[in-house]
């Protein structure tokens, strides 16, 4: 017995000389650390060995890691993309930087980069001004070419069932409005990018001019299956913001009227079981009356 509570008290001894070690400090357990990770303040139980230079140092660090990070390049393609910095535990509001962790460092320059900036011919900022918006109308002949019909024959129809205008299409009838140069999309924030696999997001808020007045405002998005689609998701975003931009000067606002979409799915459009001749799954797909089936599904 005498053998045994010696031993006891030498294990005893040797438990209570054991530390725990993290991120260069020192505690007493591993509860002592999980203690001061939630709660955010040393722990009691922590060694002299954590100074309060050591601490100093830490929260520098940590400073450091929140901030964005200057000059230096991500992971991406041609180490173009740069990480953004991660979003604080507090409870402030999110910019949507915050939410898509790169960026293609691409912002729009500032205005003491256009150079010329005499009083009487200053460059506007479409980046960030929002000048002559809703100022006046513009003038009738444009405003009739804005809101002419589709033609039934211009619209198209995804497999999903959803009927759009091809990005090419707006951008005649913006011709045909404004003449060519007196239009453009002017970009209002850097290229975001969120991960997802091997895939991902592409996003940017542009504005589209007229005539030199701001006209609409409209964030685009294209989805990419590889880092190497990112350059061309970019112009996907940028036809994407131009189709929602445009929806303000009433081009072809019938695509978004539920009672156009009913007609014109009924009377143009067909809905139709194909199977993939690959994979061998059938499924139903919609498909415009005088279209065909295309590769890589075939009609049964």
């Amino acid at each position: 017995m005498v053998m045994i509570r010696s031993m006891l008290k030498v294990r005893a001894r040797s438990m209570a000389a054991v530390v725990y070690q993290k991120d260069g400090r020192c505690f007493a357990s591993d509860w002592s650390a999980m203690q001061e990770a939630f709660s955010g303040r040393p722990s009691s139980s922590s060694t002299g060995s954590s100074s309060a230079a050591t601490r100093r140092d830490n929260s520098t660090s940590s400073k450091e890691l929140a901030s964005p990070r200057s000059g230096s390049s991500g992971t991406g393609t041609n180490g173009v993309v740069d990480e953004i910095s991660e979003t604080s535990n507090s409870g402030e509001g999110k910019n949507i930087s915050d939410i898509f962790k790169t960026s293609l460092k691409d912002s729009p320059p500032s205005i003491l980069e256009f150079g010329d900036h005499n009083q009487h011919n200053r460059a506007v900022n479409w980046s960030e001004s929002f000048h002559g918006l809703g100022t006046v109308s513009f003038e009738p002949e444009i405003q009739k070419i804005l809101a002419q019909p589709v033609t039934n024959d211009d619209v198209e129809i995804t497999p999903d069932g959803l009927i759009y205008l091809p990005e090419i299409k707006y951008r005649r009838i913006l011709n045909r409005a404004f003449g060519a140069g007196g239009w453009g999309l002017a970009p209002r924030s850097e290229t975001l990018v969120t991960k997802n696999g091997m895939g991902g997001t592409v996003t940017r808020e542009y504005a589209l001019v007229c005539k030199g007045r701001l006209v609409s405002i409209a964030r685009g998005e294209q989805d990419f299956f590889s880092e190497k689609g990112i350059p061309t998701a970019t112009e996907g975003c940028k036809s994407n913001a131009l189709m929602r931009c445009c929806k303000d000067l009433g081009i072809a606002s019938e695509l978004w009227d539920p009672k156009f979409i009913r007609i014109f799915k009924k009377t143009y459009c067909d809905d139709v079981f194909v199977e993939h001749v690959v994979n061998k799954r059938k499924k139903k797909i919609w498909k415009r009356k005088d279209g065909v089936v295309e590769y890589p599904f075939k009609a049964t």
